[in-house]
């Protein structure tokens, strides 16, 4: 076998074998439709997904369906596959891609866009929809990027909007009621599943350009089409499928731990924060159902550590509960606790004790900003007293380093905002000296990491520019020229990398072209810094016709049409204009659980704690 001849040549084959334990298998004749999930990145960073998790697992709930897996091989695996003629292939059946029923690419970042064509290309598919026949499986793209799907309109027959958990369920359904009533034809079931909320499907939508490039409309084709695609949400996260346990790798993963998802949503309303903006509104699990899930995939697993999941976990309104339910068998069985996405402005002595068991010798908190005007501007709600008391608190117990997250070139920024952070992170490093109960005969590590802005749509700042590569550059090297200090580490992201991610993020359908061009330049694994080469995406751009600058580095207009206004996150346009122009006069606005500010989400229904029955 081929297969066989190739695993031995490669590095790491337990990424390409499957058989893990935990692995769903099916007989191929007891189901209707098959899905091949697959992840536009390694195997270790797929199977850490928890979304990849529970959609794997949702779909198999149902009897008459099976969901297999497949990942983006390393160019060492490719280039044997490749030359071996072996396509893409599903790890528990090792049968062709190409073969299956649905073909569903998660799209976690844009940096994966190059892969998330190659695996197109390497299941030995056309890459353009257009030039898909029936005998094709369906594309289907989802995850946090579809939000502005456009520039991967030309490659995707259709888009889950939003959480999937259902959404999916009910798309197979239709092909296979479709097909056992003689009706399918793909052409009318991409038609049909437009009806159904949360799916875009783009060839029925016309768009419009003015002359200077801007999208000035989009237009469906058939009256039956929806104007705009609403986004999907689970109501009830209770009543929401999750894994009862996790497919088990035989290599070393990204996070080889208990995932357990608390909520969805998030209450701050920070203006550069996407996730914070699609994901609205807040639902909660109950105390119950998440003690219940993790220890059953704790039973299943014998994973020793779980991370409690969400956008801000000492947000969740019910932790103190929670973390007692848990300790009260964590403990005993020497299970861990991890909670991530901490808060320094809810950070509490409590709530340090309470996961005085973690493992790690340190904790993260992002202040975003230097100073207390920028920090108003991007809506963070935290002061520096906050940060310093949060990281005091750390520091009595027993940690002795602390990573601040910060970002650069945020809007209105100044030379003063940069020069906080550095004053910031000496302060934070002179608080460890400060405490007397702090770990003795230890030194503080403060580590600072800077990312650099990137104008997201669905937040108030997407109609901001992005700062040039040169600008950016120079805000790193004036940030780093002021920690002279040796218990501050810095580290910082690549400027290039962000201006092509920002180009990718606002981009409209013109750009299937760069991504078309970035292929035949031999593009993939773009997030990886070993493989992201700068040089060809500005050829991939200039190969195109299309200018990047456009894309990353031009202030639009309030008035414009974005090239994601097709797409409603239940989150309104005017709700987020006004956050804009509260940030230029520095203004914050409370959070959600304080003071509903009308931004519309709650229309979309679910069980939420905080948000009144009324909208826009």
């Amino acid at each position: 076998m081929e297969l066989e001849k190739i695993l031995k040549k490669v590095s790491k084959p337990g990424r390409y074998t499957g058989g893990e334990y935990g692995q769903v298998l099916k007989d191929k004749t007891q189901v209707s439709a098959r899905v091949a999930f697959c992840f536009p990145d390694s195997y270790e960073i797929g199977m850490s997904n928890l979304g990849m998790r529970v959609l794997y697992n949702s779909l198999n709930l149902m009897p008459d369906v099976w969901c297999e897996r497949t990942f983006s091989p390393l160019p060492d695996m490719e280039s044997e596959m490749r030359a071996a003629g072996v396509p893409l292939y599903t790890l528990e059946t090792f049968d062709s891609v190409k073969d299956f029923d649905f073909m569903a690419i998660t799209l976690q970042y844009e940096l994966c866009y190059t892969n998330a064509l190659n695996l197109i290309e390497l299941a030995g598919m056309p890459l353009r929809a257009a030039d898909r026949d029936e005998s094709f499986p369906i594309v289907v793209g989802g995850g946090p990027c579809t939000y502005n799907a456009e520039p991967l309109c030309e490659f995707f027959d259709v888009f889950s909007i939003g959480e999937g958990e259902q959404a999916l369920c009910e798309m197979v359904r239709l092909y296979i009621d479709m097909k056992k009533s003689g009706s399918y034809s793909k052409k009318e079931y991409l038609r049909k599943l437009s009806h159904i909320s949360g799916f875009y499907v783009p060839s029925l939508y016309e768009v419009s350009y003015a002359a200077d490039g801007t999208v000035t409309g989009y237009s469906p084709l058939y009256p039956d089409v929806p104007a705009k695609v609403t986004k999907r949400i689970i109501g009830d996260m209770d009543k929401a499928p999750y894994p009862d346990k996790f497919v088990m790798p035989y290599i070393e993963t990204v996070h080889d731990r208990i995932t357990e998802e608390v909520y969805r949503g998030c209450i701050r309303g920070c203006r550069f924060c996407q996730a914070g903006m699609v994901y609205r509104p807040v639902r909660e699990k109950s105390p119950e159902t998440v003690n219940a899930q993790i220890k059953c995939l704790y039973e299943n697993t014998g994973y020793e550590e779980a991370s409690l999941l969400s956008l801000s976990i000492s947000d969740y309104s019910k932790l103190s509960e929670l973390t007692s339910m848990l300790l009260s068998w964590t403990d005993e069985k020497k299970v861990s606790l991890s909670l991530p996405s901490l808060r320094a402005d809810t950070f509490s002595k409590e709530l340090m004790d309470r996961i005085s068991s973690v493992r790690q010798s340190g904790l993260t908190f992002a202040p975003e900003a230097g100073t207390p005007r920028l920090r108003d501007v991007i809506n963070k709600n935290v002061t520096e007293e906050e940060i310093l008391s949060a990281c005091r608190l750390a520091f009595e117990g027993g940690k002795n380093s602390v990573k601040l997250y910060f970002m650069l070139g945020l809007p209105t920024e100044t030379e003063e905002d940069l020069a906080g952070i550095a004053q910031l992170a000496r302060k934070v490093a002179d608080e460890y000296y400060r405490c007397e109960k702090r770990a003795k005969g230890r030194n503080v590590q403060v580590t600072v990491s800077c990312a650099c802005f990137i104008p997201k749509p669905f937040t108030p700042f997407q109609w901001d520019a992005q700062d040039s590569t040169e600008t950016l550059t120079a805000k790193q090297d004036y940030v780093r020229s002021l920690i002279t200090d040796k218990r501050i580490r810095f580290n910082y992201h690549d400027a290039r990398a962000s201006r092509v991610e920002a180009a990718l993020a606002r981009g409209d359908r013109r750009m299937s072209e760069v991504l078309v061009e970035a292929r035949k330049l031999g593009m993939s694994f773009d997030s990886w810094d070993e493989h992201f080469s700068y040089e060809k995406w500005e050829k991939a751009f200039e190969n195109a016709g299309l200018d990047m600058g456009f894309y990353a580095n031009r202030e639009i207009s309030a008035e414009a049409v974005l090239p994601w206004d097709v797409i409603d996150i239940g989150v309104t346009k005017q709700f987020l204009r006004r956050e804009y122009e509260k940030s230029r006069r520095s203004e914050p606005t409370p959070n959600c659980r304080e003071k509903c500010s009308g931004c519309g989400a709650n229309r979309l229904g679910g069980v939420t704690r905080w948000c009144p029955k009324t909208s826009e």
